[in-house]
């Protein structure tokens, strides 16, 4: 005898993997939409008049964000700007198709699209680093790349929030994944619905709480337009084996995902216990816990022929080259910071001679000969005063010009 739908008197045409509800299609519908409206408004994840980006691969998970995001948009007036943000890998025979049904989603559901390549970005595609690499870590790469391309696409978009697709299964495996790593760091931040707060831009998880299959037959049973191919560089990934695990898992105790996500939210660290202290890299600005971020320790290694030096446990050559970088930033930062502050404490006036006006030039290379560098948040006007090394220049400026004056009493700042 068929089952009756369990919130109307219509035939059920499937069971919920979350709940082990028997609902008809409709209330399906309805009951996933109001789950991801519940889950966006428990969390405060916007506030009206937003621009939210939202990552679009193409995928099912994507495409069943973008277009309950457009729904909830409409029905509860969210009164958010939506635009769709893709990231070309450049992976042959996998991401230019799948931009193919981005491109569809975008006039199905009437947003703006935005797409970003690796090689726009970094001059490398992923089908270029795998033929360096192998496809053994291949995948690092691309989650390093990837991660900050959506930041900059994001930034170019001047957008607010980004929001992408992933859901409690993600969720679950990362926990899984951070805890076999040891990562305690990532491990404490994995499970929030909002990352990113102290960096460029906040990226939040509508789909947090929202199972896998539930995602796949709300797209199979909506007839969404997505791609179902996965990537062919994945195959190897470690993920792979946490989803493995998982689906076990799920198999003994279906709430077995949301478990492991509850576990990750009230996870707690010792006081003691030392945590990574968030930053920006010196080179590109982007947040970091290092001096140099990852991408462009990564982007380093290929351009120089030395790719596995951006991945795994750190090393001696890696923290070398990191060192290198960080330094080389450094002095061009404390350089222009230096003569920032030189020239607007020893400006001549407008009347001054042609040899007044080339003294600060030649003071600037005895100082830039000398190695003396300032602080780096020196600004024009002096802000670093506070530095020693700052007012040992500038003292050693005055009293050169001081001894300029007596010596060809011309000059006169």
């Amino acid at each position: 005898m068929p089952l009756a739908c369990g919130l109307c008197d219509k035939q059920a045409i499937l069971k919920r993997p979350k709940t082990g509800d028997a609902l008809c299609k409709e209330c399906f519908f309805l009951a996933f939409e109001e789950e991801v409206h519940q889950t966006i408004t428990d969390a405060s994840l916007f506030i009206k008049g937003e621009t939210v980006a939202i990552g679009a691969s193409g995928g099912k998970d994507s495409t069943v964000l973008a277009y309950v995001m457009k729904i909830l948009n409409e029905r509860y007036d969210y009164n958010l700007n939506l635009v769709l943000l893709s990231i070309d890998e450049g992976i042959t025979g996998y991401r230019d198709d799948s931009l193919e049904s981005v491109k569809r989603n975008e006039i199905q559901y009437g947003l703006p699209l935005k797409i970003v390549s690796y090689e726009e970005l970094y001059g490398w595609t992923m089908d270029a680093i795998v033929k360096q690499i192998g496809l053994k870590n291949n995948c690092t790469f691309c989650g390093v790349f990837r991660r900050q391309a959506l930041d900059r696409g994001a930034l170019m978009l001047k957008v607010d929030k980004i929001v992408t697709g992933h859901n409690a299964d993600d969720v679950a495996e990362t926990v899984i994944m951070n805890v076999l790593r040891g990562d305690i760091g990532r491990l404490r931040r994995c499970t929030a619905i909002t990352t990113g707060t102290d960096g460029a831009l906040p990226r939040c998880k509508p789909f947090k709480y929202t199972y896998e299959k539930e995602i796949v037959m709300y797209a199979y049973f909506r007839k969404l337009d997505y791609f179902s191919t996965e990537c062919i560089y994945s195959p190897n990934a470690y993920r792979g084996f946490a989803r493995a695990y998982i689906k076990d898992l799920e198999k003994i105790r279906p709430s077995a995902i949301i478990d492991i996500i509850h576990s990750g939210e009230s996870l707690s660290v010792k006081k003691e216990v030392k945590m990574p202290v968030q930053g920006v890299c010196v080179r590109c600005g982007y947040i970091s816990s290092n001096t140099v971020c990852k991408a462009c320790i990564m982007l380093e290694g290929l351009n120089k022929g030395l790719p596995r030096l951006g991945i795994g446990k750190t090393h001696k050559e890696r923290l070398k080259m990191a060192e290198q970088i960080g330094e080389k930033e450094d002095s061009s930062i404390n350089s222009q910071n230096l003569k920032s502050c030189v020239s607007d404490h020893f400006r001549p006036k407008s009347n001054s001679t042609s040899f007044e006006k080339n003294q600060l030039d030649s003071f600037w290379v005895q100082i830039s000969q000398s190695g003396q560098s300032c602080c780096k948040s020196n600004t024009v006007g002096c802000s670093c005063q506070r530095s020693v090394v700052c007012k040992d220049v500038t003292a050693g400026i005055q009293s050169s010009v001081e001894q300029q004056k007596i010596n060809s009493s011309v000059i006169d700042f």
